[in-house]
């Protein structure tokens, strides 16, 4: 039995009624469910309501520029948009600008003109199998990542620790690890290059590795024997890894930690700047042979010892800027929970496009630790 297809809607946003009416009997001939709005904010809240596969749309609306109107839908709708405009001498200037619409057409043009235009645009979408296909993977992906998060809050006398992760509309290979040892804890805080279910694997891959090497004293040793068994796998994917991965005594407050391209370890003391961490070396998988030396701090009492995600970073205009607006959520914070929630808002989700991932191990004041 074959499926009936799947209906397509369309908006057409058009201050002109003859043109506006001759834009719906065109795309209500081709198949589509086709509303109308006259004027730019009406037309915003049209796609809004309806979640059109295409938009119309002319350049020069009573209310709102058409480019203006452009940048608002491409807020939330991802219809193909064609852009309208009466005046020939502006379509090179159009096409020439980064405003978010797929399509061009000056007025006046021919019906069937239109209809080439928007089935070129509709055959480089995916067919629905591939959709399905594609939000298949993306689904099982995101079961993978959140599966490396840890299950439980940890628990070391004398420490308040939080983690917080929210993915990006795109699943990457973000994740952060850790379990208590008879002397403190391990952390461990990944970032598998690319997207989707190879960068979800490699980093369940890693996370495994890395917990296999929990028991080996010999800091060094174990990251380097992790490190060669990553590899072979991030060869054969042509991919790599960036890792920290800390251990951390309680009783000293010591802090002994490999970086292998992660860069974004930071050590806040309760006033004053704040220290970024130097990496030690490139991410795990960039060259073969790599060493990493192995680095410490000590965590006196009231300091933290906080490890983000680069889409905190992208956020930032700079490294400056990015270390002092970390220090100051840190040094404002009354807990490691209440540090990583005001860190995570500094990558509000609507404009993030990376996974944001936030680890805050902070040693108790001595007041509040007796």
């Amino acid at each position: 039995m074959v499926s009936p297809p799947e209906t397509r809607r369309a908006v057409v946003i058009e201050d002109d009624p003859d043109i506006r009416g001759l834009l719906v009997r065109v795309l209500a001939k081709q198949g589509f469910e086709v509303t109308e709005a006259g004027a730019g904010l009406p037309g915003v809240e049209e796609v809004r309501r309806r979640k059109p596969d295409l938009v119309t749309l002319d350049l020069n609306l009573p209310d709102l520029d058409g480019l203006e109107v452009c940048k608002l839908l491409r807020e939330f709708s991802d219809a193909f948009i064609v852009m309208l405009t009466a005046r020939a001498d502006e379509l090179d200037k159009l096409t020439g600008l980064d405003n978010g619409a797929d399509e061009y057409i000056s007025k006046p043009f021919s019906p069937r003109e239109l209809q080439s235009r928007i089935n070129a645009l509709f055959r480089r979408r995916p067919s629905a199998a591939a959709e399905s296909a594609a939000r298949g993977e993306l689904e099982r992906a995101t079961e993978v990542q959140q599966s490396l998060l840890p299950k439980e809050d940890i628990r070391v006398d004398g420490y308040d620790v939080a983690g917080l992760f929210r993915p990006s509309r795109s699943v990457g290979g973000d994740f952060y690890d850790w379990y208590q040892t008879p002397d403190g804890l391990h952390l461990t805080f990944a970032d598998a290059m690319g997207k989707g279910m190879g960068a979800a694997l490699i980093a369940a891959t890693v996370r495994a590795v890395m917990r296999s090497t929990g028991l080996r004293q010999d800091l060094d040793a174990g990251f380097a024997s992790a490190s060669k068994a990553i590899a072979a796998d991030l060869d054969s994917s042509n991919s790599f890894v960036t890792l920290f991965h800390a251990r951390l005594d309680a009783a000293s407050g010591k802090v002994s930690y490999v970086d292998a391209g992660h860069g974004l370890a930071l050590h806040v003391q309760p006033v004053g700047p704040a220290n970024r961490l130097p990496s030690g070396g490139p991410p795990v998988g960039a060259w073969p042979g790599t060493q990493w030396p192995q680095a410490h701090l000590e965590l006196a009492p009231g300091d933290s010892l906080v490890v983000v995600s680069d889409g905190v970073l992208d956020v930032f205009g700079s490294v400056e800027d990015f270390t002092d607006a970390v220090q100051q959520a840190t040094q404002s914070a009354g807990s490691a929970h209440d540090a990583s929630t005001s860190i995570m808002a500094l990558a509000p989700a609507e404009t993030a496009d990376d996974d944001v991932t936030v680890v805050v191990v902070r040693r108790l004041p001595l007041d509040v630790a007796a």
